[in-house]
């Protein structure tokens, strides 16, 4: 099927002085991705050796470094935190074809460049790419510059996020803010901490995403899977969950249709430290504390969103768990060279499905469904439960309580040693054990370890799709400890069939 190409976005604004170009500067800065070009173009003295320096210094969070213009040396590069920055200046050139004499073809592809005379490149320019033209303004001062912005290519959108967001950020306290993109997570949502003064808060750049092609019965596998489509689901569960006294950030604005969310700051200190992260035991036992307080309540499953809109939030169902465990077969396998057989699919599905009808079965409650470190923020100046900040909720579902339970205590992303396990999971059975007459332990660590195997089953999957289909190999670093908590998990006696088909049709993880 032919794809049609995007068509330009462009924008036009007024910069009155070099306070409102380094404005505008932080608004370009965030939405900047590796190997992005951005084209800065007009006259002598416009701004465009401004606006780089200022970017430069910005991305490397020092105004102190030295970013000389490029039109002697023609081309400067600066290799900074989030990727490194190629500034050149093509005025001195002939023509198109010294630019490869002048290294552009051995540029390194996660680079960002920013070039200054593009009309010396003409013809030879990516169609994917980000236009800034500055033209003076004389009779409106001698700082004052009108700037056209136009994305080209798979930059339209991103151009036309910048207004977004400006015209968002300007409805509130935070319209003057610093800006700095911060670590997200797997997903296509952005983060962005702000600070004015002594204030702060998080940016959540979230717009709806497509659903993607059918994958099943006509419906895409974020339908399926039950995933967040927009942010109605987090501002409901933020709700929520602050209703019951729990610690998630308060949604301070929000545009829903545009998936902007302006949330309070809750800090960047998780539960795990050092390098490479350790679980600390005492913030570990706060969080199933968490969940122990969580699954005692009779939780709705509808949630106000605002005044006017409620959510309701989806059962965790049969087809939901089954396509996440086929991640296994439909990316991981491949990775390691093993081949899917339709037989085989058949008789693996047939295996979880019985595995998973306990799961299907239990009385549900909020499944937040990504409880881990990375979404747990330690609040040592809060008390007893508040303590334990909650992110990334956004996909949350009716389910199981183990599920949850699962996460934290086989986190992906952190090595939780055994004998820890096996005192937190002790833990929260006691706990359960004491205030409900109803839980039975056997048949709760039964489910745990069913839904740890399939968890770590989806995020082998999750793990190498990301490697394959998405150029993200970092998160290949986690397969080992994931591998370990499956082995872990599937040494269940209930799980025993699973762990025989695994054993004969699944390979180890090997680099």
């Amino acid at each position: 099927m032919l794809q049609t190409a995007a068509v330009p976005s462009s924008f036009s604004l007024t910069l009155a002085n070099e306070p409102a170009m380094h404005k505008f500067m932080r608004d370009l800065a965030t939405v900047l991705e590796p190997g992005d070009l951005v084209t800065l173009s007009g006259d002598l003295g416009a701004g465009k050796t401004t606006l780089a320096r200022a970017l430069i210094r910005h991305l490397a969070a020092d105004q102190t470094i030295a970013v000389p213009s490029p039109t002697f040396t023609l081309m400067q590069t600066y290799d900074l935190p989030r990727f490194p920055v190629v500034h050149a200046d093509l005025f001195r050139l002939d023509g198109p074809g010294e630019l490869t004499e002048l290294g552009f073809d051995d540029l390194p592809q996660e680079a960002v460049v920013l070039l200054e005379w593009p009309d010396r490149a003409a013809g030879l320019l990516p169609p994917d790419r980000l236009d800034i033209a500055f033209t003076f303004s004389p009779q409106h001062g001698i700082e004052f510059r009108n700037v056209r912005v136009t994305g080209h290519g798979s930059f339209s959108q991103r151009a036309e996020r910048i207004v977004a967001v400006r015209r968002f950020l300007d409805t509130t306290a935070f319209a003057e803010a610093a800006r700095w993109r911060i670590q997200g997570d797997a997903s296509s949502r952005i983060y962005e901490r702000l600070s004015l003064a002594d204030k702060h808060a998080i940016l959540m750049i979230s717009p709806r995403r497509p659903d993607g092609p059918p994958v099943r019965n006509g419906k895409p596998y974020s339908a399926i899977a039950h995933l967040a489509e927009d942010v109605k689901p987090f501002v409901a569960m933020s709700n929520g969950l602050r209703q019951i006294g729990l610690s998630a950030p308060q949604v301070l604005d929000a545009e829903l249709a545009q998936g902007l969310l302006l949330i309070e700051d809750l800090g960047p200190e998780i539960v795990a430290a050092g390098d490479p992260p350790a679980p600390i035991k005492e913030r570990y036992r706060a969080a199933v504390d968490v969940l122990v307080a969580l699954h005692r309540y009779q939780l709705s499953d509808s949630l106000a969103v605002s005044p006017h809109v409620e959510y309701k939030l989806p059962r965790y169902d049969m087809d939901a768990f089954l396509i996440e465990v086929e991640l296994l077969l439909d990316w991981y396998l491949p990775r390691m060279g093993a081949e899917v057989t339709p037989d085989m699919r058949k008789n693996f599905v047939a295996l979880w499905r019985k595995a998973l009808q306990p799961a299907v079965e239990a009385k549900p409650t909020w499944v937040l469904r990504d409880y881990h470190s990375p979404n747990l923020i330690w609040l040592p100046e809060r008390k007893d439960l508040s303590r334990v900040g909650l992110l990334d909720f956004q996909d949350a579902v009716m389910g199981p309580p183990a599920y949850d339970l699962a996460s934290l205590l086989q986190d992906a992303r952190v090595d939780v040693p055994d004998a820890m396990e096996i005192s937190l999971l002790g833990q929260y059975v006691r706990s359960r054990s004491e205030i409900d007459d109803e839980f039975k332990a056997p048949a709760f660590i039964a489910l745990y370890s069913t839904l740890a195997a399939q968890r770590a089953s989806k995020i082998l999957g999750i793990f190498a799709r990301l490697e394959r289909r998405d150029g993200k190999p970092q998160y290949l670093r986690h397969m080992p400890r994931v591998w370990r908590y499956l082995q872990r998990a599937l040494a269940h006696p209930s799980l025993s069939q699973l762990k025989t088909w695994y054993g004969a049709r699944v390979p180890a993880w090997k680099e």
